[in-house]
């Protein structure tokens, strides 16, 4: 480390030194007067990238998405005053979504609070119960004690950032002047008293106080009693919620395979799609379930659910309809993700070691590539059941989708299924889209990695969170696809795209307003509902995209939308394509979707059965 300035530019100096040691590689700045000595440090050091970015909330979000897709910790600066109030939105969704960020603010010094001074809040637990941890950091010295706190604390930052559950903590820096790096060597120690780790950081680049997280397995009685318990099941059913591990779809699926149980994934599980073994997974279940026949006739004895809770609101219908059955959340952050209080048990450990836990309680029955031939009989029929059901449902999707011309929300996805290369990412927005998704998109082989901002599940921020990813990428493209509403809201976030070349192709959804208000009761108050629930705009977005550097395409056809859409994951820049739908029509046409999957099924399923779509 080189010798600092001054006695605040030593003690930021070893903050930010520290923060890299501990694993933090990228911080996004929001230009300030205050915050000019961590903006400087930042700058200096070699180990960190720093992105400029001018809209605080955007930036927020931006940090958020270069956390998810890198999978480690990001920082996120700001100067005092209500710039730091515009994080709030997304320390929030990492709060909710697990995603570990560091957040550092500037402050005014202690005496200057609460005085009238300009650009001066609160910042004192600014985000409130939001941040897993907050300091309001002392005043910045060049002293022995000072210089082991800097560092500590930093470094206990990122360890509580990303341990389990992963979130956002704050530190508040108040900061006197001169912000700049005037010379003021009378402030530091003699150089051999600077000579500690204190100073320079632990020898090999090793954080000040390290920390080592371990996954949490289930003790070993745990798991043999739940492998006993599934193991007499005959009907069981994994449910996989929204999740980012890489080891959990192998996990999941060969517990499943083993077991006979079908797996419900939910895109977002990262389980659906992928090179692993998918054999027992139902991609379908989501249109399967919108049929009260089906919903009753495939009635579990348990339930073991991974994950956050899904989107699909039939699959909740589902698991609310089934109530009595044992329901089983395995999660090791401590939290109850169960909105309709219905789990009659929570185990607190990571899912992977879990799955491998109950594997090996079960013994050596390992499946063959056909299948679970360790199951039981009974179990390998009703996995069967699922199996074929859920093919035919998406046959029947499929063949719907083939023979529509017209502009459907829904076909996006199963487009989108056969364009995204292994590796790609896909990002997708709230309300409609993410429901979409999970109705329309199949499994595949491929692995495309599925990501939203599924915590707090508000339409804020998409851009910048996508355009996050797309700034940490190193593999496939990123594609986002979202509703016209989201897309506004986020317009800032395009100047990241502009500043820093970042490639990503964005899929717009345009029916002119709130679509998912048109699947909902609101719809039936015609004389309040479109201007305060439709909310039309009447934006043309094509001078957005020009504003921001951006092409922009607006299809006519689905044969141009496939053309549009591989120039834009196979070039460079940001590409936004274009789609445009009406409201009204959208819900008919996903209403015909579902009743040419009850059609399809009809002959499935036994006459007591029966019943209208939902």
């Amino acid at each position: 480390m080189s010798v600092p300035e001054n006695a605040t530019y030593a003690y930021i100096g070893a903050v930010v030194d520290e923060l890299v040691r501990s694993g933090v590689t990228d911080l996004c700045l929001c230009p300030g007067s205050r915050s000019t000595p961590i903006a400087v440090c930042a700058a200096r050091h070699p180990g960190i990238r720093v992105w400029t970015l001018i809209d605080e909330r955007s930036a927020g979000f931006f940090a958020l998405g270069l956390a998810k897709g890198l999978r480690r910790p990001a920082a996120l600066l700001s100067t005092s005053g209500t710039a730091a109030a515009n994080f709030l939105p997304a320390v929030i969704e990492a709060r909710y979504g697990r995603v570990p960020l560091v957040v550092l603010t500037a402050d005014r010094p202690h005496e200057l609070r609460d005085g009238g001074a300009p650009q001066t809040i609160d910042q004192v637990r600014l985000y409130g119960t939001h941040a897993k941890w907050f300091v309001d950091m002392a005043i910045p010295e060049a002293t022995d004690e000072l210089m082991r706190y800097a560092r500590s604390v930093a470094s206990r930052a990122v360890a509580l950032a990303v341990s389990v559950p992963s979130g956002a903590v704050h530190l508040n820096f108040p900061l006197r002047e001169p912000l700049v790096p005037v010379l003021a060597p009378d402030q530091l120690p003699p150089e051999e008293a600077r000579a500690s780790a204190a100073w320079g950081g632990r020898d090999g680049g090793r954080p000040y106080a390290a920390s080592r997280a371990a996954q949490r397995a289930p003790e070993p009685g745990l798991a043999s009693a739940l492998a006993s318990e599934l193991a007499q099941q005959r009907r069981g059913l994994i449910v996989c919620g929204p999740s980012d591990d890489p080891l959990l779809p192998d996990a999941a699926c060969r517990l499943a395979a083993v077991l006979g149980y079908p797996v419900l994934a939910d895109p977002l599980s990262q389980v659906r799609c992928g090179p692993h073994d998918r054999g027992t997974v139902i991609d379908s279940y989501d249109a399967l379930l919108r049929i009260p026949g089906a919903a009753r006739m495939l009635a579990p004895m348990v339930v073991l659910r991974f994950g956050a809770v899904p989107a699909s609101k039939p699959l909740t219908r589902y698991l609310e309809m089934h109530g009595a059955v044992r329901q089983i959340v395995v999660d090791a952050g401590g939290e109850w993700n169960d909105p309709a209080r219905l789990a009659a048990e929570f185990v607190d450990a990571d899912p992977v070691p879990l799955c491998r836990a109950v594997l090996g309680a079960l013994g050596d029955r390992t499946p063959d590539k056909h299948g679970p031939d360790s199951a039981a009989p009974a179990q390998r029929a009703w996995l069967a059941l699922w199996q074929g059901l859920g093919a035919r449902a998406r046959l029947a999707i499929r063949r719907h989708l083939d023979a529509l011309a017209e502009p459907f929300e829904g076909k996006v996805f199963a487009e989108l299924s056969e364009m995204l290369p292994s590796g790609a990412v896909l990002y997708v927005g709230n309300s409609m889209p993410v429901r979409d998704l999970d109705t329309f998109f199949p499994g595949t082989p491929r692995a495309v990695r599925f990501l939203g901002n599924r915590g707090a599940s508000g339409i804020d921020g998409l851009v910048s969170s996508a355009l996050g990813v797309a700034a940490g990428a190193t593999g496939g493209p990123v594609v986002l696809v979202l509703g016209d509403l989201a897309f506004y809201h986020d317009l800032n976030g395009l100047l990241a795209a502009k500043l820093y070349g970042l490639n990503a192709t964005i899929v717009l959804i345009n029916n002119d307003g709130g679509g998912i208000f048109s699947f909902l009761p609101q719809v039936e108050y015609p004389d309040y509902f479109e201007a305060r629930f439709g909310t039309p705009h009447g934006l043309d977005f094509r001078h957005a995209a020009g504003l921001y550097g951006a092409s922009h395409a607006l299809v006519e056809s689905w044969e141009d939308f496939r053309a549009r859409v591989r120039e834009g994951i196979c070039s460079e820049g940001l590409s936004i394509v274009e789609v445009r739908t009406a409201r009204d029509r959208n819900v008919l046409l996903h209403r015909e979707v579902w009743q040419a999957v009850e059609a399809a099924l009809r002959t499935e399923l036994p006459p007591a059965a029966s019943g209208g779509t939902p």
